[in-house]
């Protein structure tokens, strides 16, 4: 089983199938001449295939290596320090887009006797998703604002559970920790991008990391926001509030001006301006002007839309007879009649094409899995496996040129504002290695934006190849797989050991799989097939100057 079919909904449950599959025997041959043995046991059915899935960053997290098989530390090491980034939780849609264009193509077909016995299906499945993204969150404990945006129940999880796992996988040294927290304390830091949903999957986190060990609950620790910024019109944020450090893609001028060069934020805020002015690049809006005008989006989508409307009406979209937009305005109220929310299209989400109406159908489709428990939807119904696939390909070619590596002529505009957060990172190790043990761990809450530039700047395997703007991003010739880079709660996590002499070593765990650093740094291995990495040598590699 490999690690893309881990990363699926459902591959879960086709190891544990082969695993209870593989229950042994004695092991040894105890047949004599007087008691034959017993006949071979059959050998069983293998186990079916994970029907493939394709959700890309949508898809929810799992755990990618079983904690019981990771590296043991070599002897003589002992934990003392770990941290962590993490994405936000599964979620639901992020606003009233996708959901309602899609319906308003539906209504039309409708009205017109356009539907298929299927596409008469589709509606009342769509209003169910719209109706769970209403009302998302409304009753949920740590769910501050009901609506669209907010995680799910599947996303709550995967923090609590998260942080149980991190928990158990350094049993020994959290015990320390929490022995400490009344002698001599020590901080676990947290800090969100200052988000919603951030916040609340890093509130998720802390209350199962606290919850299944109490003495932890003191040591809980949200530093002051930096700045406040801008000078001239400071805006102050909340404790454990680091826009710079967490929400680096969108530094905004209101909020997070840096106008001083000596300032050491200086740099990430030119950085930001420079990665939000690529946003509108002329070569990066044809790439994704191209990927969508691709005879083969065009054909995935008819494929789609001929099994949920009439093929005259499908061909009306395809001549741009017929288009749509997310227009209109609706409203829904909680069960209990306690809570109402009204928002309106802003109709900036058109359905123009084929390739449009596609590509929209898949955003319900990679999202309903977040959302079973609010809206219980399966629309693998509405768009076959071939489709589902070449959509995901359309959200993986869009993502790479918008946040991912992108085009080789753009060096590396879409991943140098991770410094600061690759920095930070070192920068807690360093502390420690001056035996400064302030700090027992550091929790960061985040963002897919930040996530994919972050593991770009890292270099992971897989993670950094560029496309050279005269080629076009397929999965032929590239890599980079959203499902891999920034799944729903993708993370990063550092474990570091130290022994008797001081000396540091550093276990990066991606996704909780043990993971290289970039190839670069494989002297710094312990040894040659080792996850752990030489401290010391590890931030030559990197460049790192301890502050």
């Amino acid at each position: 089983m490999n690690t893309r079919h881990l990363q699926r909904l459902g591959a879960c449950f086709a190891l544990i199938s082969l695993l209870a599959a593989c229950g042994g025997g004695s092991g040894g041959d105890t047949s004599t001449a007087a008691t034959p043995a017993p006949a071979p046991t059959p050998a069983p059915a293998p186990a079916p295939a994970p029907t493939p899935v394709f959700f890309q960053t949508k898809t929810p997290y799992a755990p990618q290596q079983d904690a019981a098989t990771y590296e043991a530390p070599p002897s003589g090491y002992s934990a003392v320090y770990t941290e962590l980034v993490a994405r936000h939780g599964s979620r639901g849609l992020s606003s009233l887009k996708y959901d309602l264009a899609i319906y308003n193509m539906w209504q039309r077909a409708a009205a017109d006797g356009a539907l298929t016995d299927l596409g008469a299906k589709l509606g009342p499945d769509v209003l169910k998703i719209m109706k769970a993204n209403f009302l998302l969150g409304y009753g949920v404990n740590g769910i501050s604002k009901p609506g669209y945006g907010n995680e799910t129940q599947v996303g709550i999880r995967e923090h609590q559970q998260l942080a149980a796992r991190l928990l158990g996988r350094l049993p020994a040294y959290w015990k320390s920790v929490g022995d400490t927290a009344t002698s001599a304390p020590r901080q676990i830091v947290f800090v969100t991008s200052g988000v919603d949903r951030a916040v609340d999957s890093g509130n998720y986190f802390v209350s199962s990391l606290t919850g299944n060990q109490a003495n932890l609950t003191p040591l809980i620790t949200k530093p002051a926001a930096p700045g406040p910024y801008p000078k001239s019109a400071p805006v102050a944020q909340p404790a454990g509030t680091n826009h710079f450090l967490l929400y680096f893609h969108k530094l905004l001028a209101a909020t997070d001006a840096v106008v001083d060069n000596t300032d050491p934020l200086y740099k990430t805020y030119q950085d930001s301006q420079a990665f939000q002015a690529y946003g509108s690049d002329t070569d990066q809006a044809a790439k994704q002007a191209a990927i969508v005008a691709n005879p083969a989006a065009k054909a995935a989508g008819r494929v789609a839309l001929e099994r949920l409307f009439t093929k005259a009406f499908v061909d009306k979209i395809d001549t741009g007879t017929l288009t749509f937009a997310n227009s209109g305005t609706m409203t829904y109220t909680s069960d209990d009649g306690q809570f109402t929310s009204t928002l309106t299209g802003d109709g900036k989400t058109t359905i123009k094409s084929l390739a449009d109406a596609g590509s929209l159908l898949y955003e319900l489709y990679s999202i309903a899995p977040a959302m079973t428990a609010e809206a219980n939807v399966d629309f693998s119904a509405y768009l076959p496996p071939d489709q589902a696939k070449y959509f995901a390909f359309v959200n993986d070619a869009s993502d790479f040129y918008s946040k991912g590596p992108g085009i080789t002529e753009k060096g590396d505009v879409t991943w140098r504002m991770a410094q600061i957060l690759i920095d930070d990172f070192f920068n807690e190790v360093d502390l420690i290695a001056k035996g400064d043990l302030g700090h027992a761990a550091k929790l960061r809450f985040t963002h897919a934006e930040i996530m994919i530039p972050f593991a770009t700047a890292m270099d992971l395997k897989t993670v950094r190849q560029q496309a050279p703007l005269a080629t076009l991003y397929s999965y032929d010739n590239n890599t980079w797989r959203g499902e891999y880079v920034s799944p729903m709660a993708s993370n990063m996590q550092w474990d570091i050991y130290r022994n008797a002499a001081g000396t540091l070593l550093v276990r990066m765990l991606f996704n909780e799989k043990e993971t290289d650093f970039k190839a670069g740094c494989d002297s710094a291995k312990i040894s040659p097939t080792s996850h752990y990495y030489d401290y010391t040598q590890l931030k030559l590699c990197y460049g790192h100057v301890a502050l």
